[in-house]
């Protein structure tokens, strides 16, 4: 289907939706409907069925959409068909982690190399480079590359994302828990382990006031 414009907070609901696509067991109903699917993630039902206009067009009434068909239309608009080759600034514990993370190739995200001022090792254990940062400019132009991950320190996260675009960077997932200044034609996605621990704070909280 024809690619359509799409809100960032849609893009944050499909990962969700292709999620719980993929947990059905086999054997299961080929078929799913808007309604069981927002049943199963607490969702409103309109707002999923609108959602999911946004990426299929093979809904069908009082059956819903093809299971399969489902999932591989999500995953080709969410780009996880096609792999996008990325670096990483900041090879500490958890830029790391994140480099020998072999599960987002699921998810169309290859990390060719990470780049640190003072590389503990010049290769993680399954063979990828870790470089010195005045290396990143060159790799970056010869490889192409156009999404760049922070994992440095808050303090440093802005100067890296400075050099991250004057190397041709055009998307950015910082793990830094800080706002980063940037054109208007450079995305940033941050991911706020801060925000996220604060949201499972308040349930635990609002579910412990419920057993008193």
């Amino acid at each position: 289907m024809e690619r359509k414009e799409i809100s960032k907070s849609v893009l944050k609901r499909l990962p969700g939706y292709l999620a719980y696509l993929k947990s059905i067991p086999e054997g299961g109903s080929p078929y799913i409907s808007a309604t069981a699917l927002a049943n199963a993630l607490g969702m409103g039902e309109v707002q999923v069925r609108k959602d999911l206009a946004m990426v299929c067009d093979g809904g069908r009434p009082k059956i819903g959409y093809p299971r399969e068909v489902l999932i591989d239309d999500i995953e080709q608009f969410l780009g996880y068909d096609n792999t996008t080759d990325a670096v990483l600034i900041g090879a500490g514990k958890l830029g790391q982690a994140l480099l020998g993370y072999v599960g987002f190739e699921a998810y169309g995200l290859n990390i060719l190399a990470a780049f640190d001022t003072d590389p503990a090792t010049d290769r993680t254990d399954d063979g990828k480079p870790i470089l010195h940062i005045d290396q990143l400019e060159s790799f970056c132009r010869s490889h192409k590359v156009l999404m760049g991950i922070i994992t440095v320190p808050v303090e440093h996260a802005q100067s890296v994302c400075d050099k991250l675009i004057g190397c041709g960077i055009k998307a950015i997932w910082t793990f830094a828990p800080t706002h980063l200044e940037v054109p208007s034609n450079i995305l940033v996605q941050h991911e706020n382990m801060a925000t996220s621990l604060a949201v499972l704070s308040m349930h635990l909280q609002a579910q412990m006031k419920e057993k008193k």
